[in-house]
């Protein structure tokens, strides 16, 4: 089972780049910072990362770039000699890791054959001779009796299990770290049946979205911080015109534009408190791929049941790692929006009790279908009777009740580790990787919502039962998570805080927790 974490700086050539890849025998959602293995192209990765090697740990160097204590192979000499050009220096890196790692080469030869198109045969000269150059194994890897699973990014998760739940078109502005979900169903738009559109800024975006959902097609954006904030007018129109439409927002680092490849998970009250006025809102937070696949599938369906703006709350560091995925995980609960059934006068927003009137779309040649962004009667059109807003909006706040019963059929709070514990360690998002392992090395309680909006007190409360100490994770500088839980009379004992732009590893956690006990 891998874990894959990357990392890039804003640059649009060069600086430092680097992934921490790390495998088990069990499922895992976080790297670590201490390694095994450092496999270095150049000087400044061995200078940078030398001391997070651990004792017996080997560094693979490029001989011709660098000196380290280590295994020094001529990576650029091998190129070179080889007729190659310098890109193909990851192909020599990937052949001397291999031998390292104890992989037969037939192993190498097939993966390499499967995924490099150009230059092939070139490619694996090159692999293979840096192959031979590595004189012993430093890290044998022993065979498991396990099936291999897919391997996804958060952001991959995040578009098929939108797909899963029926959308049909996506709509987006590329802004790191959601521009990987653009990417894929871009490149994948015959197989999945989805329409993808780049319009030229994120307001743009978000009003063609709620056109596209007016208009029947089950519509998703996704963007960033930087890029919700300018969409956050057409939010405040989606709830008082109850058009569904699903954003993902992917948090970086920083207010403005801050530090744009990194993460954080600063934006939990932007947007919690999105828009203006009183509308139903939905938020759901994922930890993992699994989870990304199935609460966007979830959102999607929900949204449109009761139309409503709903988001999917990400960042950097779940949108851009890679996991193994369990396959045959999904949310397939039959779940769909009430369609007119075309007698008698169609009106947009009929009175039903429990709020929710039914859909119909332009092209009906026996239904005028009115929306608006001003106070409305049940047909559609402007009104400011004082009567007639209050009741619509009494209303649209009705469809809050289903939607809360209908959360309570999924699983909105998470427990992991020791559920007998007296101290929890509490987090959402990305954090549960490392919060995960950390807990069960302590033996302590994890506890994980998942849904942000409508908050679950009573599954929180009953997760928290019994609690002594109760010490909240999460990567920002304020305790957002923190200060919900305290506006719901839940109080953390210990604020456990990173906000230097990147994610909490598991052997820096532990730590950190064990200082707090």
């Amino acid at each position: 089972r891998i874990f894959l974490y990357d990392e890039y700086p804003s640059l649009v050539k060069g600086g430092h780049n680097l992934n921490v890849i790390r495998g088990s025998d069990k499922k895992i959602r976080a790297h670590k910072k201490n390694l095994d293995i450092i496999v270095a192209l150049n000087r400044e990765t061995v200078e940078k990362h030398k001391d997070d090697l651990i004792t017996g740990g080997v560094i693979l160097y490029d001989s011709d770039e660098a000196e380290a204590e280590g295994t020094g192979i001529p990576l650029t000499g091998i190129v070179k000699e080889l007729e190659g050009i310098s890109i193909m220096r990851n192909t020599a890196a990937i052949g001397a890791l291999a031998k390292s790692l104890d992989i037969e080469w037939s192993v190498v030869d097939k993966l390499l054959a499967d995924i490099i198109e150009k230059k092939t045969d070139l490619n694996l000269k090159i692999a293979q001779k840096a192959y031979d150059t590595v004189n012993k194994s430093h890290l044998s890897l022993a065979r498991l009796d396990m099936d291999p699973q897919p391997l996804l990014t958060g952001n991959q998760a995040i578009a098929l299990g939108a797909v899963q739940g029926g959308m049909n078109m996506y709509i987006a502005y590329p802004m790191t770290p959601s521009s990987g979900i653009l990417h894929f169903l871009a490149g994948n738009e015959d197989d999945l049946g989805v329409v993808t559109v780049q319009p030229e800024n994120e307001i743009a975006v978000a009003l063609m979205a709620l056109g596209g959902a007016y208009a029947g097609a089950r519509t998703m954006v996704g963007t960033s911080g930087g890029g919700f904030a300018l969409m956050t007018e057409a939010v405040s129109l989606a709830g008082e015109a109850e058009i569904p439409v699903v954003f993902v927002e992917s948090q970086r680092a920083g207010a403005s534009t801050g530090v744009p490849t990194y993460t954080a998970q600063g934006d939990l009250l932007f947007v919690l408190h999105a828009g203006h006025g009183d509308f139903l809102k939905l938020v759901l937070a994922p930890g993992d791929v699994e989870e990304a696949f199935e609460l966007t599938a979830l959102a999607m369906k929900l949204a449109w049941k009761y139309q409503t703006p709903a988001f999917i709350l990400t960042d950097k560091h779940l949108s851009e790692s890679t996991f193994s995925f369990d396959s045959e995980t999904g949310e397939k609960d039959p779940i769909e929006p009430l369609l007119w059934d075309g007698t008698g006068e169609y009106r947009r927003y009929e009175d039903k009790e429990d709020g929710i009137s039914p859909l119909a779309f332009p092209g009906n040649p026996d239904a005028v279908v009115k929306v608006s962004s001003n106070e409305h009667n049940h047909t559609g059109f402007t009104t400011q009777d004082p009567d007639m807003v209050e009741r619509i909006q009494k209303k649209r706040l009705r469809k809050q009740k289903g939607l809360i019963e209908e959360l309570s059929k999924h699983e909105q709070v998470k427990v992991y580790g020791n559920k007998d514990s007296k101290t929890v360690v509490i987090c959402w998002g990305s954090t549960k990787g490392a919060c995960m392992e950390a807990a069960e090395e302590l033996d302590i309680k994890m506890v994980q919502p998942l849904v942000m909006e409508p908050f679950p007190v009573d599954p929180l409360n009953k997760a928290l039962s019994g609690a002594e100490k109760i010490i909240n994770v999460e990567v920002n500088a304020t305790g957002q998570l923190g200060k919900i839980l305290a506006s719901h009379g839940i109080n953390v004992n210990h604020n456990i805080l990173r906000f230097d732009a990147r994610p909490f590893t598991v052997d820096s956690l532990v730590p950190q927790i064990k200082e707090v006990l």
